[in-house]
């Protein structure tokens, strides 16, 4: 009969205490080493787990020095269960409902795997309510990407091997896609679409691509060893989104009351300062270095939005406000005139 360990070599802790505990139940008086054995690790692991066994779950496990091994003192029917508070329930609910975020990934189904190990050491109530979180709560991504698993696979691996990669990448406005060869830092999800940030080996700079614009992506034979100051929450400190830019811009937007109020709510960047305004609006501040993402978030505020600075967002709304008006205040005109 094969050993336990040669079915699964390597079990996390749980698993060992319920093997211990099929072991005391059949009154078999296991001791350390021959558990050891059987499941490949140190006696000094075995140990750790009986002791939480009996000090955390309150199992009556108890040696036997005659028969040199443990044994339980009163009949035990079942494992104790695991009970959770709500806060780690909701927590729980919150991490199931986000594995729908990585669905076609390679990240998918060890997350599933991790979530159904979890759940399965609930008492009867917890797991319950687990069972059904899609009663509990939801989640709605507005157009998440559609993403390429075997993208995701190359990539995962350039990423944990440190190996150079090489793509068709097609910029936005490009009449065709170009090669690009880079050296790959770091996997980003921001709004719901994927970039891969990293070291441009032609351009010599490092640059952000979508995923979705990737194509042919082959896995060099070429190594390299990622700067150990990287940061990716220093790299995207002054980003709105993912763009980047050697700007510097102090964004100023004020919000009516309406607005005002779901603009508190949230946290939209790190950088921001809020100031309360008179009649219940809220005056927000930002640091960026790039100015278009943040003119798109503004632009979907509507007329609940008025930029105050700096000078080249208000032009550019200006701009954007002439094509606006000439487009729907004068509709015949705006037909008739070529696409901008």
């Amino acid at each position: 009969m094969p050993k336990v360990a040669d079915q699964l070599t390597c079990r996390p802790p749980f698993d060992r205490m319920m093997i211990i505990h099929k072991r005391l139940q059949a009154g078999k008086f296991p001791n350390c080493r021959q558990l050891g054995d059987e499941l490949s690790v140190s006696t000094r692991t075995i140990l750790r787990d009986i002791e939480f066994m009996v000090e955390r779950l309150g199992l009556p496990i108890e040696y036997n020095s005659g028969r040199h091994g443990f044994y339980y003192s009163r009949p035990v029917e079942e494992f104790p269960s695991i009970a959770m508070t709500e806060a780690e329930m909701f927590s729980l609910l919150v991490a199931h409902k986000a594995i729908s975020q990585y669905h076609g990934t390679p990240f998918e189904q060890p997350l599933r795997a991790a979530f159904h190990k979890l759940t399965g050491r609930l008492d009867d109530q917890s797991s319950l309510l687990a069972g059904s979180p899609e009663e509990a709560l939801s989640f709605h991504p507005f157009a998440p990407d559609d993403a390429d698993l075997k993208l995701f696979e190359i990539l995962n691996r350039a990423l944990r091997e440190h190996r150079v990669v090489a793509f068709l990448y097609k910029n936005l406005g490009a009449d065709k896609a170009q090669t690009r060869r880079v050296q790959p830092y770091h996997l980003a999800c921001v709004d719901n679409r994927w970039y891969l940030v990293a070291f441009d080996l032609v351009r010599k700079s490092m640059r952000n691509f979508a995923m979705t614009r990737m194509r042919q992506m082959t896995l060099l034979a070429g190594r390299f060893k990622r700067p150990k100051d990287f940061r990716i929450e220093d790299y995207l400190k002054g980003s709105f989104g993912i763009f980047q830019a050697a700007d510097d811009f102090e964004v100023v937007v004020d919000f009516d009351k309406w607005a005002g109020e779901l603009v508190r709510e949230r946290k939209w960047h790190q950088s921001q300062e809020l100031t309360d305004l008179p009649g219940g609006g809220v005056r927000l501040r930002l640091r960026l270095n790039h100015l278009t993402e943040v003119e798109r978030w503004v632009l979907s505020w509507g007329a609940h939005a008025t930029v105050v600075g700096p000078e080249a967002l208000r032009e550019s709304f200006g701009t954007t406000a002439e094509i606006l008006v000439e487009r729907y205040c004068n509709p015949k005109s705006a037909l008739s005139a070529p696409p901008r």
